[in-house]
Parts: C-alpha cells; structure tokens; sequence
C-alpha cells in the first residue's frame, strides 16, 4: 500500500496571478512547464481565464489541458457535488503516477476553489502543495498606484463583497472582492457608511478590458460591471 502512495502524482495549485502573464511567478513557470497534466476552470461557455493567462507565459501546447466546471451557485449541495467530481477527475490521472497542476486566479490562498479539492483528495491520503502568486487586491492597488495600509501600523480588511456592511466600520483599510455581481447593492452600502468617496475600484485587473475607477462616487451605478471586480476602501 505505502508503495502505491509513492507512486501516485503530486496536485500543485498553482497561482495565475490575476490577468497579466507578467505577474507570474518564475516558480509557477517552472511547475507549469515540469508538469504532464493542467487542471483550469473552464465556464459554461467554454472561457478557460486561468489557462489564458498561463499560455501568455508557457508554452502549454504538449501538455494535457484537464477543464472543471464550477457552477456559479450558492447552494452548498451543488457545490460540494461538483468538487467531488473535479476531485474524482484529477485522481485519475494523480493515480497514474502524473503530476496536476490545477490554475487558480490570483493566489490560490484566497478564496480560491481548489481549498475545496485540496481538502478531499489530502483526506485520501494524497500530497497537495500551493504556489503562492499575486492577488488580485495586490495588483489593484499597484493599479491606482496607492498603498493598501499607508504605513506599518494599519490593519487591513480582505471579504467578499456580500461582506461589506459588516466590515465597513472596522478600524484600517478594506478590499472588497468579486463585487461585480453584487456592485449596485455595495454601492448603496459604501454610501450609507459614508465610503463612497473613500472607494477605488478595479476590474478585470492586468487584463484586456481593465476598467480603472479611482473615486467611485463618480461611477454610474446603473452600469455593468464584470465578476472580476475588486474594491479598495480608505481608513
């Protein structure tokens, strides 16, 4: 049994970054190039993001591309079902001895799906290992060329954008994340704690359609933004 343990491949999740190949690591690179088989996120309309970004800094061509599907919902049953079968989907090939590195946007430590698979397959006795890479909160404020702290002694908030009410009035510096789908709502909350002036925001950070909105008391709320949407709020 330990031989056979031994013989199966190691899941690397891999940091993307969160759109500009650039801001790859040299050490996703190099697992990306060493290893046989790359998981990605695929949507329903066939759109693989992660694995664009890396084919802007490896050459993937030789490599066997593994897509998973992630529905965009907020029931725990579906979700838990469709982790287990992306689960099930990567064992095959982690059983036949090959490395997988499955592509995660920004840094696979934040809110990223592949916790969700890292934790069914280390509970059967499988290795996983995380490369670290560039947040998209990180790359945002590069973007608006501002400090997310503004000096040693400020905490920083990071949630999610459903989150914003409850983390508004806590002392230091707030990043609200993937708040595309819920920006009309986040706006109106921003304004009743007195943020919106305070609030930056970013989309589609390092991306082709990056929109950059340094004062978002000046956007139309009425306007569309993308699910990539990351916001910056000001002690």
């Amino acid at each position: 049994m330990a031989e056979k343990m031994m013989d199966r491949g190691i899941l690397y999740g891999v940091s993307v970054g969160p759109g500009d190949p650039e801001l790859m690591t040299l050490q996703a690179v190099r697992r990306l190039q060493s290893c046989p088989v790359i998981a990605a996120p695929q949507t329903k309309s066939g759109q693989m993001l992660a694995l664009d970004i890396a084919c802007g800094a490896v050459d993937l061509n030789h490599k066997v591309i593994v897509p998973l599907h992630f529905p965009m919902s907020r029931d725990s049953a579906v979700l838990d079902k469709a982790h287990r079968e992306a689960a099930e989907t990567l064992r095959q090939y982690l059983d036949a001895g090959q490395d997988v590195a499955m592509l995660n946007l920004g840094d696979v430590s934040v809110y990223a799906t592949f916790g969700y698979l890292q934790e069914l397959l280390q509970t059967q006795g499988y290795i996983t290992k995380m490369l670290a890479g560039v947040p998209s909160f990180c790359a945002s404020a590069a973007r608006l060329n501002q400090s997310l702290t503004g000096g040693m002694n400020q905490p920083l908030i990071i949630a999610p954008g459903g989150a914003a009410d409850s983390v508004l009035d806590g002392p230091g510096s707030k990043v609200l994340m993937k708040t595309g789908r819920q920006l009309p709502q986040t706006l109106e909350i921003l304004a009743a704690h007195g943020k919106l002036e305070k609030s930056a925001m970013v989309c589609n950070c390092g991306l082709p359609n990056e929109e950059v909105w340094p004062d978002l008391s000046l956007y139309d709320a009425e306007r569309q933004a993308g699910y990539f949407a990351t916001i910056l709020v000001k002690e």
